[in-house]
């Protein structure tokens, strides 16, 4: 659910109420009960879930099932931010990996193939004593023990892969090395296969303006990225640059490439959510298990009015359901 005071109580409310889409798959949601009630009256919609806790004995019913946590027991100087921690936590635990949350033990009788995250507020996160965790990323990474994790964003027109994710600025030219890079554009090639693009064309984006301008400007594109681009390509992978941050999300546009390699986060986000704010779908890359979420925050300003669009949480359930077929899971859940 993420944050229960945010959108995401509203948004999964509203994309899962297709019966189309909750016929493609059994679904489990890690929340709070009042909230989903809310968000369901509001929009004028029938309760389509059965409720149980998370520890009872009995199995997932078909069709969706919300695991009630309460409103918090009180343990935490910031409720909603522990909630929304142990959510995750116990969704990573149910995915029978070697994965355990913080108790070491999990929701009865839940077995899942595929996670989708709601937003969370990372400062509620940090109040609430999880501040080691600056997002789903790196939470998902240390749970499973992932060493090569990355953030990829799909969206109708455009993909895109990050080399670094919630660092300050001033920190993402130290982060950047020659392997990381590579590793970022490996893992944006495995993960395109897995979306169905054979042999994808890669494009790798500069960190500093212009790519550099030959060193005049910075020289981590010569010495960090143009190495990185050159040890992918000797691997088979179709990959190029650095190129230009400012320019080269227009020919992906058009359809040259296939993925973009951003070095930073605002890089990459800016022109995803500039032309799929709504569409547009997060999936962490290196996981043992599909993670996806929308692109989008809490909206703490909009929660609870009603007008929060859906869409890209119905194409993170649906591009989870894809990824865990296309690894040959069972959708059991």
């Amino acid at each position: 659910m993420g944050d229960p005071r945010g959108i995401g109580p509203e948004v999964i409310v509203k994309a899962l109420a297709d019966p189309a889409r909750r016929a493609r798959a059994r679904f489990v949601i890690f929340g709070s009960k009042q909230p989903m009630a809310e968000a369901a009256g509001l929009a004028s919609i029938d309760g389509f879930w059965s409720v149980r806790t998370p520890v009872s004995t009995a199995g997932p019913d078909d069709g969706v099932v919300l695991l009630d946590y309460g409103e918090g027991d009180g343990t935490s100087s910031q409720p909603e931010g522990e909630l929304s921690f142990r959510f995750i936590d116990d969704a990573i635990a149910a995915t029978g990996g070697a994965a355990v949350n913080a108790r070491g033990d999990a929701p009865a009788g839940v077995t899942l193939d595929a996670i989708v995250t709601g937003p969370i507020n990372k400062e509620a996160w940090a109040e609430a004593g999880h501040a080691e965790f600056p997002g789903h990323t790196e939470l998902l990474a240390d749970r499973f023990g992932a060493k090569r994790v990355r953030m990829m964003f799909v969206a109708p027109k455009l993909r895109v892969v990050l080399a670094t994710t919630h660092i300050p600025l001033a920190r993402v030219p130290a982060a950047l090395s020659v392997e990381r890079v590579r590793e970022t554009i490996e893992l944006g090639a495995e993960a395109c296969e897995s979306l169905g693009i054979a042999g994808p064309r890669i494009a790798v984006c500069g960190v500093n303006p212009h790519a550099g301008e030959g060193g005049l400007l910075g020289d981590e594109d010569t010495e960090t990225i143009a190495p990185a681009v050159q040890a992918a390509r000797t691997m088979g992978i179709d990959a190029s640059g650095p190129w230009p941050g400012d320019t080269i999300w227009n020919a992906a546009v058009a359809g040259k490439y296939d993925l973009v390699v951003a070095m930073y986060h605002d890089q990459g986000l800016i022109p995803v959510k500039l032309l799929a704010f709504h569409d547009a779908v997060n999936v962490t890359v290196g996981l043992p298990v599909p993670r996806t979420s929308p692109d989008h925050g809490t909206a703490f300003d909009i929660a609870g009015k009603n007008i929060a669009n859906p869409g890209s949480m119905a194409a993170a359930i649906d591009l989870a359901i894809t990824l865990a077929r296309s690894r040959g899971l069972t959708s059991r859940t």
